[in-house]
């Protein structure tokens, strides 16, 4: 690796970090703005039978009787070393909270990008060899339907007719293998769109040039054509896309969560929601933030490896990957 690079990469990691310190900084005072007082909703619950003294206790644990500056700073710091609080609502640790229902947002979240990645690339495929009086107009359709399409509403079709009508999995199991297959299939249909807009429109770029060209002229076949020489330079934005849409990814994991009856990262939100437990807010929110800013950080130190005609431009105050040839394909990723 280059002395540029490694400069790119530092200072890439110095912006993550600060982007999340700020993320965390900024949730922890939009959360403590919000209408509503937690201690009123939850602890002085008569349900909940704690008394006065035991109020007391839990406020002065969680630190709540602080000014905010320093609640803040003590939040930030033991957000530092691993360590979430304590639930206001169950009285356990965030971590643990987190950590039991972690896997299977994760499992969720990356089925569906592997659904959405074979879906696009397949769609892509098809607008590159299927003659045109075929249906490859009907192809170029599919990710403008896919994207307008919101994914609990493919949720509950899939839900009637693959669990109802054709009863191949069972709603009061949906942890099963085909409740998670399809409920990978409702985030990845909509994902797939923007994948495949941004896929189709680099391959149609690179089948214009000169070599795609000269490619043809010696009479080699699209398919051929396609996956020699087409596929990998229009292939490389989709790095981006991902990187750009990782938070939609999680966002519709959560929402079909709720959809298909799954316990996961939305249950857990849906709950703390309810019962104003803000510990767990916090936590769910800054660990969102930091899966975000991390996805994007490898994508961004990955691009110029990956691409050869991307060059680290070492700049006095600032850093940037540009290439020519390459700045269609940038373009194209960030035009969903």
């Amino acid at each position: 690796m280059s002395n540029a690079y490694l400069t790119y990469a530092g200072k890439r990691l110095g912006q993550a970090v600060i982007v999340i310190l700020l993320a965390y900084i900024f949730t922890f005072v939009v959360v403590s703005i919000l209408p509503g007082d937690p201690i009123t909703s939850v602890l002085r619950n008569p349900q909940n039978g704690f008394s006065e003294q035991e109020i007391a206790e839990i406020i002065a644990a969680q630190g709540l009787d602080q000014p905010v500056l320093v609640q803040l700073w003590h939040s930030l710091s033991a957000f530092l070393t691993g360590d979430l609080g304590m639930s206001m609502r169950s009285n356990r640790p965030v971590a643990t909270l987190i950590a039991e229902v972690l896997p299977s947002t994760l499992i969720l979240a990356s089925s569906g990008l592997a659904v959405a990645l074979f879906l696009a690339f397949t769609v892509a495929y098809g607008t590159q060899v299927v003659p045109k009086k075929y249906g490859q107009g009907l192809l170029r359709a599919f990710p403008s339907l896919f994207l307008s399409t919101p994914n609990f509403v493919i949720g509950l079709f899939l839900i009637h007719l693959f669990g109802f009508q054709l009863r191949l999995f069972r709603v009061i199991e949906p942890d099963s293998f085909w409740a998670t297959f399809f409920a990978a299939i409702t985030i990845g249909i909509p994902f797939s769109a923007q994948i495949a807009e941004v896929l189709i429109a680099n391959l149609d770029h690179e089948a214009e040039q000169d070599y795609a060209t000269v490619a043809r002229s010696r009479g080699i076949a699209p398919r051929r054509l396609f996956a020699t020489h087409l596929l990998k330079p229009a292939a490389l934005p989709v790095v981006t896309v991902i990187a750009l849409t990782v938070g939609e990814l999680l966002g519709n994991s959560l929402i079909t969560e709720t959809v298909f009856g799954r316990t996961g990262i939305g249950s857990l939100v849906q709950r703390s929601v309810s019962t104003q437990d803000l510990p767990v807010l916090q936590a769910i929110v800054s660990l969102g933030a930091v899966i975000f800013v991390l996805v994007n950080l490898i994508a961004d130190l990955l691009y110029p490896l990956l691409d050869p005609r991307v060059k680290i431009v070492v700049g006095r105050k600032h850093r940037q990957a540009a290439a020519d040839e390459a700045s269609f394909g940038l373009e194209a990723g960030a035009k969903p």
